[in-house]
Formats: C-alpha cells, structure tokens, sequence
C-alpha cells in the first residue's frame, strides 16, 4: 500500500472515504461562482448522495449553508432531529395526510400539480410551498401555460408560497439544441414569474439550476442554485461545460484483499467463466461487491482498481461481497492490502466519472447505490 490512505481499522473489509476538506472547498468553489445574492441550495436527498444526510448537512451547516432539498418528509426530519436550521425543502412528492409533518418540523413542500395542490390546501393546516412550473422537463409541476392554475396556488386557504421553480431538462449539453431548448425553458420560467409580480404576487425565493445549470448557464440569476452532485466534486458523466469549476472529489471508496492464489492457463474466474486466464495468473480476491455498490458489468466494460499504487483490471463477473483482481505483476500483495475502487493511491487515481463508466452509469447512481453496510468514515474535518 501507498499514498495517504485512511485505514478504519484492521478488521474493515470495505468503506467509503468522505473527505469534509473537499467538501468545504466545493461550497466555496461553487459561491465564487455565483451570482451577487445567489445562495446554495444544497441537495442532500438519497442520504445526501449516499455520503451521510445527518454528517454531510452539519459539514455544510458549518460552512454557512442555509437552505437544503431532500426528497421525503423521512430525510427532512432526520435533518430537523440533527439540528439544520434553515429552509428544508421537499421536492419529492409527499401524501397530503403528511401535511402535519410537514408543519411540525417546518418543512416547505414543492407542489407537483394542481391536484396535489388542492389535497394539500384541503388538509386544513398552514405549510409552506414552493411552486414547481413544469417548463418542459415534464416531471412535476404545473404547465407554464396555465398561468390561471398557477396563479390560483397563491390564493390558497392554507398554503403560504416561499419560492417559485422549475427544473432544466437539458443544462449537462451545450449542442445548439439542447441549449435552445434550455434558455426556451428560461423564458418560459421568468415569463410566468413576471406575470405573477405584475399582479403583486410575491413570488418568493427563484430557482432554476441544479449542478449542471451552475456551469453552463450561470448568467440566469435567481435566488438559490440547487446543488448536489457538484458538492461532491464530481460530475454526473464527463462533457463539456461553460465553466470548469476547480472542485475536489469528496468520494474515495476502498476495500481489503482477503485472499491471494495462483492460476494456470485455462483455468477461469468466476461466475459464468467469462474470464479465462491465458498464462500464469496471480489473482486477489477483493471483500467488495455489488452489494456494496460496484455494478456487477464493470469488469467486462474495462473495470481497474489501484493496488499498491499500480492500475490493475478486475476479472470475471463481480460477486454480491468479492471480487476478483488480476495482480500478476504486482511482486508484493498480500491478505489485508488496500484496494482502491474510487480515490487515490500513490501516483494512481480512478474518479467516480471512470468508475461510473465502467459500470454503464453516472456517478448519482453510483454514490446513490453504495450499500449500508459500507462504513462511512469521515476525514479531515469530522468529528
């Protein structure tokens, strides 16, 4: 083993490294490239990426963050019961009979439609909403176009209207028309907003762009930009962008060798025998697998991770808690060494964007599907 490694303790198996350094640098990366009075949203919804809901929200509490978004009443009591103050945000769907939830622990809710709308209002106990204007993206949201259905939310018996958004279907592309279609939904977004204030609405806190629409299109100015994924120093997939943000990945994901054997010509690896050795083989076997989170293709797309500081690729079809490295030109490799999937070692680096590719996916659904029972340890800022 080389580099700066975290060792959780002799007996982990498997963990996924969270570096809070990197994080506090994200957030100041991110606001530098804000807007003057534009603040950070940050999205901590699917256990803030799979990083920790409770320990990423205070890292970021602690750097000045004030407003959050998760996806279920759960995660926004779980935030209140760990002490974030500010705006919480619900941007999934919730049920009206959670209306008493959401006002006890002070939670706004983004509106889906009309229809939700009205079962919310009839619940019969004041919350706080935000207005989702479906500008194309067509999830959630009530169309643009029926500004009269819209405008009908701020005279509401029971709902009182923080903020006005939408979200951006194409803002990761900069062709010619995906980036029409993306300002299109601007226009469409301020044209419904201007409407609103013109008839003395107060149309509250604006927001428009997630990660993506921070690096591509940060001359739209709104109120707060929803980030997430760009807090974790990585990118959805790899394209180009506007700007190129200076961010650290926050992600390193690392496992132990728990066995090292020999293999002759001919002989295969694994389920299925998809691999077969052509020579001599030394190989480990790695207490990792798709249980964990390493999508179960990743070895047949190309698939490496970092022993001893040296690029090695992974055999056969991944196991649900191991997995199968080639090491053959690794002269000393052990029981116990450390196996890097995601992070660094030594002069070695594999990002999440390469190892998302390699599983046929994007980095959000790898940090997403990291399984429970991987530690989660927290380094350079935890506590």
């Amino acid at each position: 083993m080389t580099g700066n490694i975290y060792r959780p303790s002799e007996n982990a198996r498997a963990w996924a490294e969270v570096d809070l350094s990197a994080l506090k640098h994200n957030v100041a990366e991110l606001r530098s490239m804000l807007p003057r009075g534009c603040g950070i949203m940050a999205v901590v919804k699917a256990n803030a990426y799979g990083l920790g809901l409770s320990r990423i929200s205070e890292c970021l509490q602690r750097e000045g963050v004030g407003a959050y978004a998760i996806a279920t009443v759960e995660e926004g009591i779980e935030l209140r019961e760990s002490g974030i103050e500010g705006e919480i945000l619900v941007l999934g769907y919730t049920h009206p009979k959670y209306v008493k939830l959401l006002n006890d622990y002070r939670l706004a809710q983004l509106v889906a439609d009309g229809a939700h709308a009205k079962a919310l209002d009839s619940a019969g106990q004041s919350i706080h909403v935000h207005v989702a204007v479906d500008t194309g993206l067509h999830r959630m949201g009530i169309d643009s176009s029926d500004f009269a259905a819209i405008e009908s939310l701020f005279n509401c018996d029971n709902m009182i209207v923080d903020g006005v958004a939408t979200h951006l279907a194409s803002a990761d592309s900069l062709s010619e028309n995906d980036a029409d279609f993306t300002r299109m939904q601007v226009e469409k977004f301020y044209a419904v907003v201007n409407a609103l204030k013109a008839k003395g609405y107060d149309t509250g806190k604006l927001h428009i762009q997630a990660s993506y629409g921070i690096y591509n299109y940060s001359d739209v100015k709104c109120d707060y930009v929803r980030a997430g994924i760009a807090l974790h120093g990585a990118m959805g997939r790899v394209v180009d962008t506007n700007i190129k943000p200076a961010l650290q990945p926050v992600l390193s994901l690392r496992a132990r060798i728990a066995v090292v054997r020999f293999i002759t010509a001919g002989e295969s690896v694994s389920y299925g025998r998809t691999f077969t050795a052509a020579k001599p083989m030394k190989i480990a076997t790695v207490s990792i697998g798709y249980a964990d989170g390493v999508p179960r293709q990743m070895s047949s797309n190309g698939g490496v991770c970092i022993v001893n500081g040296i690029k090695v690729p992974i055999l056969g079809r991944i196991c649900m808690d191991l997995l199968m490295a080639d090491v053959t030109e690794i002269d000393s490799v052990a029981p116990g060494d450390v196996v890097t999937f995601i992070g660094k070692d030594g002069d070695e680096e594999i990002c999440c964007e390469d190892f998302a590719k390699a599983g046929g996916t994007i980095t959000n659904d790898i940090l997403c599907r990291l399984g429970l029972r991987l530690p989660r340890v927290y380094i350079n800022g935890g506590r």
